[in-house]
């Protein structure tokens, strides 16, 4: 009994604590709750005020941002969620996308502290991207995006460590990627595409385990691919392509058996092979991409284990070997480019690809073109699949014909076989291509006619059927081709007259080529209704007729070539309106009456041949007619006056026939000679007033916009006052200034190189005219281009001549090839392509001077130094301080002659006039040079041995021990192996050099005479250019 009360007292006693501890945790969990509601108000206050913050630093011109005001509660503005059991009124997202927001990232948003996605792709933010965003520790989703942002990508994103996407692509962000990027365990897409970024991939990415896709494409960063990123074992998206990586794909990264992109293409230095395991290591693959670099080796069969592939882009590398058939069994494969490498067929059976990849009938594009394809063209080629719409197969070895059923790829859109050696007529089933835009058959030798179903193309854009056999007449279908904007039917037989409805497409605008066929009969008067054509070609045929006066309706048209043709007439005055006009050739025809004046309007004009015609009367002084280069009458023997160098007889001045004419005469005499002395006077004004004229002001775009006179002064504050930062070289006769000239607008700023003469130095003054007379006239790719002149005075009244060409940025040849003392040393290596690119501009510059500038320059001082590099690594001859001009004997001798010792030719020192064959010397030294990568002036060049007789000792079995160290590696990987001690190669590589080392000899023999001739250099250095490249150019 006692102890039953005993228990019912505990019970009591029990009961009264648990009461009183609930009552005392409700009090306490109301005092909690109270003070996190009030948190909860000052931080969602705190949330609000940051987007007011956010939104007074952008600039709005949508009004997308209107619904932001104190009226509604935030979490319900645009672009704004809220969310949270326990905080409902923190913001959580801020999702602005494509809404035109401008201005500075604003910081503040790091102040919204449980965002957890940030969205503001595809505005005009600019600024950086704010540090501050690192304190979001709970952010995951970052996407900035198609803005303009710059600076540095903050290292501080390494502390979100929430974060599963970074997207930062299309921005303007620079240096490097920030290696803190690695502490994101959870990251998942790192998109960094097409910004500026610098220095090399780090190799602590390679611990983003859970990566499913690196995007960093276009961002300009150069080294080794890292080893490292083959520990992405999610990895399924993998974009490297267009930077400038070099070196080979690591073996790990092949092993990521996730991938399903491997975008490599465009780095242009990348080089090894694929794995033939390659489909078994990847089979989840779906696009390879490695195009643009330096792969090499067969193509693999096991492509066809990666059964999903449906893009493969292996094209302008240089695979050899066969095209695999087992690549036919992808049901998948949509795009395969091969074009540009060194495939070839070497027995029938190697043609089975083509008949596999029938069984492909997703194909939609096929292009196999620059390879060694050689052999019938397959029949095959009609059962490709339905849905293909491009097949290029040109620039190879295919014989042949066209195949009838060619008809039944209708989807095509374009089909190119140029610069092949197919025959035969083509079929008439080629009008059943009803979606071709573009056809391409140049450079075959087709016959027969061209048929006349070409005019159902309806569609097409492109005609283009030059160099073949086709003979009869133009098809006058040809006119239903309304949407056609090029037509190339050059280099045939064709007969009879150009049909009106060809004149009547209205739709041609880049050019119409019908030259050098049998053509007869007059131009036709619907000529005048191609008003947007730009190039009109129908010389050497047998046009006869007048020009036809609509011809001036084609108020576009920037080159006309009728020379050689049977014209007859005068030159139609409507030709008037002909403003835009460049080239026009109206050589030998049957021209006559009087050359018009208004050629000297055309402000665009630089060439005119108006050569063997029966033209008479005065030939006009001004404009084009004011260079004797830029126009040619000869074979007009009925001219007159003209400027003083044309030789020609003055024009008869009919005697007055009365006082009055006679004294009207006296006046105009009189008015003539005052403006000459006050045009005298006017211009020794300008000229002792320290102003500088530009060379050539007959084209505007041989001087620089807004700079038609530059001052000392101005050029003082291009250099920097001439500063040493700015000295970018010396010379004999002067030292060359990197400057900056700026005018008014924003695009008149320009980069320029100003070459100031040491006037105290012997021979500058003679330079420095030789110079300006040499360049004054002369336009070509491969020369240096001159902007301006100054004769001048200093800020001390001593005599200032300078001259200001165009900025080259990668400097010399000479740096290139001889760079023991540069920063960037190991960067500085020209490839063979580089070299013999190189080689064939400083052939093609010595071309123009020597045979295309009019009056025949010998160059006199070409050597590295004077061999100038621009942005695409194309070469410009400069430095024509020594040029002189092949016209008077008397001129021509070389007693004096100063050029650059180990280049200047052998027969100069006798005294020899100066001619081409020097040139032709200094070309050859300058190969052998790039060549060995020894100087002419190089110790070891002593007593009896040159470089010429160094490379002849060697020539051809020894050529490997003279090979410029650099090259060395390259003919390594030609022959696919390390290369080892001494060992002639045989393979393509070698094989050039040896050919480009022949040439060098051969330019720099001993007598002039023996020596090449600039045109036989230029064919030669383009045939070994096509057998380092393993094809023909396009």
């Amino acid at each position: 009994m006692s102890l039953l009360h005993s228990r019912s007292t505990f019970a009591i006693l029990v009961a009264l604590l648990v009461l009183f501890s609930c009552h005392h945790h409700r009090a306490i969990s109301s005092r909690a709750h109270a003070v996190a509601v009030l948190l909860d108000t000052t931080n969602a206050a705190t949330d609000r005020l940051a987007l007011l913050s956010f939104k007074s630093l952008l600039t709005d011109p949508s009004h997308a941002l209107s619904s932001w005001n104190e009226s509604a509660p935030f979490c319900s503005w645009q672009g704004i969620e809220c969310g949270g059991r326990r905080h409902p009124d923190r913001v959580t997202a801020l999702s602005l996308s494509s809404l035109n927001l401008a201005g500075a990232f604003p910081p503040s948003v790091a102040n919204l502290t449980f965002l957890k996605t940030i969205d503001l792709s595809n505005n005009q933010l600019d600024g950086q991207v704010p540090i501050e965003l690192g304190r979001l520790s709970r952010l995951q989703y970052l996407n900035l995006s198609h803005n303009s942002l710059r600076g540095s990508i903050p290292a501080a994103l390494g502390r979100c460590s929430a974060l599963e996407t970074i997207a930062l692509g299309y921005n303007q962000l620079e240096g490097e990627i920030p290696p803190d990027l690695a502490n994101l365990s959870s990251l998942t897409y790192l998109d960094l595409y097409r910004n500026t970024l610098s220095g090399q991939i780090p190799h602590s990415l390679g611990n983003l385990t859970s990566l499913r896709l690196l995007n960093l494409m276009r961002t300009q960063l150069s080294g080794a691919i890292p080893s490292t990123l083959g520990r992405l074992s999610n990895l399924k998206f993998l974009y490297l392509s267009i930077n400038n990586l070099s070196g080979t794909i690591p073996p790990a990264i092949w092993n990521i058996s996730s991938l399903v992109d491997l975008l490599v293409g465009g780095n242009e230095r990348l080089t090894g092979r694929i794995p033939q395991d390659v489909g078994e290591t990847l089979p989840r693959l779906e696009a390879l991409f490695m195009y643009q670099n330096q792969f090499h080796g067969p193509i693999p069969a096991s492509l066809a284990n990666a059964t999903r592939l449906s893009d493969i882009e292996i094209n302008t590398n240089f695979f050899s070997g066969t095209i695999p058939p087992e690549i036919g069994s992808l049901q998948l494969l949509q795009k395969l480019l091969l074009y540009e490498n060194s495939l070839e067929v070497k027995e029938p059976d190697d043609w089975s690809f083509f008949t596999a990849l029938t069984n492909c009938s997703n194909l939609q594009y096929l292009l196999l073109h620059n390879n060694k394809l050689s052999g019938l063209l397959p029949t095959s080629i009609s059962n490709l699949s339905v849905s293909i719409v491009f097949i290029t197969l040109g620039s190879n070895s295919f014989s042949g014909n066209v195949p009838e059923g060619i008809g039944n790829l209708v989807n095509l859109n374009l089909f190119s076989i140029g610069n092949n050696t197919l025959a035969g007529s083509l079929p008439a089933s080629i009008g059943m291509l009803k979606n071709l835009q573009k056809l391409d058959f140049s450079y075959n030798n087709f016959t027969g006619e061209i048929p006349s179903t070409i005019g159902n193309l309806s569609r097409l854009l492109v005609l283009y059927l030059p160099s073949n056999e086709f003979s009869g007449n133009i098809p006058k279908t040809l006119g239903n081709l309304h949407h056609l904007q090029q037509l190339d039917l050059s280099y045939n037989k064709l007969s009879g007259m150009i049909p009106e409805d060809v004149m009547a497409i209205s739709s041609l605008s880049t050019d119409l080529v019908l030259s050098h066929n049998l053509l007869v009969g007059p131009i036709p008067s619907e000529v005048g209704n191609l008003k947007n054509l730009e190039m009109l070609d129908v010389q050497g045929n047998k046009l006869s007729g007048t020009i036809p006066s609509t011809l001036g309706e084609c108020q576009v048209l920037q080159f006309l070539y009728a020379q050689m043709n049977a014209l007859q007439g005068s030159i139609p005055s409507s030709f008037r309106a002909l403003k835009a006009m460049q080239e026009l050739d109206l050589a030998s025809n049957n021209l006559s009456g009087e050359i018009p004046s208004f050629f000297e309007d055309y402000s665009s004009l630089y060439y005119l041949n108006l050569s063997f015609n029966n033209f008479e009367g005065e030939v006009p002084k001004t404009g084009v007619f004011s260079n004797i280069s830029a126009f040619s009458i000869r074979g007009n023997n009925k001219l007159c006056g003209g400027i003083k160098q044309l030789h020609l007889p003055p024009c008869n001045i009919k005697s007055p026939q009365n006082k009055h004419t006679f004294r009207t005469l006296i006046i105009v005499i009189l008015v003539i000679v005052a403006s000459v002395i006050i045009s005298s006077i006017l211009l020794l004004f300008f000229f002792f007033y320290s102003r500088c004229w530009p060379e050539s002001a007959r084209d505007p775009s041989t001087s620089l916009k807004d700079h038609l006179r530059i001052s000392y002064s101005e050029l003082v504050k291009a250099t920097d006052g001439f500063s040493a930062t700015n000295l970018i070289g010396t010379g004999s006769y002067g030292s060359v200034y990197k400057g900056v000239l700026e005018g008014e607008g924003e695009d008149s700023v320009k980069v320029v190189a100003v070459k100031v003469l040491n006037l105290q130095t012997p021979g500058a003054l003679k330079s420095f005219t030789a110079e300006c007379e040499a360049m004054k006239n002369l336009r070509h790719r491969n020369l240096v281009r001159i902007i301006t002149s100054c004769s001048s005075s200093d800020y001390n009244g001593n005599e200032f001549k300078a001259l200001v060409f165009e900025f080259m940025p990668n400097g010399s040849l000479e740096d290139w090839l001889h760079h023991e003392a540069s920063s960037q040393a190991e960067s500085k290596h020209l490839s063979l392509l580089q070299r013999l690119n190189i080689a064939i501009d400083v052939a093609s510059a010595l071309d123009y001077l020597h045979c295309h500038s009019g009056t025949p320059i010998v160059h006199c001082d070409l050597k590295p130094s004077n061999v100038l590099l621009d942005d695409d690594m194309v070469a410009h001859v400069g430095d024509f301080g020594l040029a002189r001009f092949r016209t008077a004997q008397k001129s021509a001798s070389s007693i004096g002659f100063k050029g650059s010792i180990g280049y200047v030719a052998p027969e100069y020192g006798a005294g020899n006039r100066v001619s081409a064959h020097g040139d032709i010397y200094s070309f050859g030294m300058l190969l052998m040079e790039m060549m060995t990568g020894r100087r002419p002036t190089d110790n070891i060049f002593k007593e009896d041995l040159s470089l010429h007789r160094y490379v002849e000792i060697a020539f051809p079995d020894r050529v490997i021990e003279i090979v410029d160290t650099p090259l060395l590696a390259e003919l390594a990987d030609d022959e696919d192996e390390a290369f080892e001690e001494k060992e002639p190669t045989g393979g393509k590589a070698f094989q050039c050099i040896v050919s480009l080392l022949r040439v060098g000899l051969m330019c720099s023999k001993q007598f002039p005479t023996e020596r090449m001739l600039i045109g036989d250099v230029i064919k030669e250095l383009h045939v070994v250019r096509e057998m380092l490249l393993g094809k023909k150019d396009v």
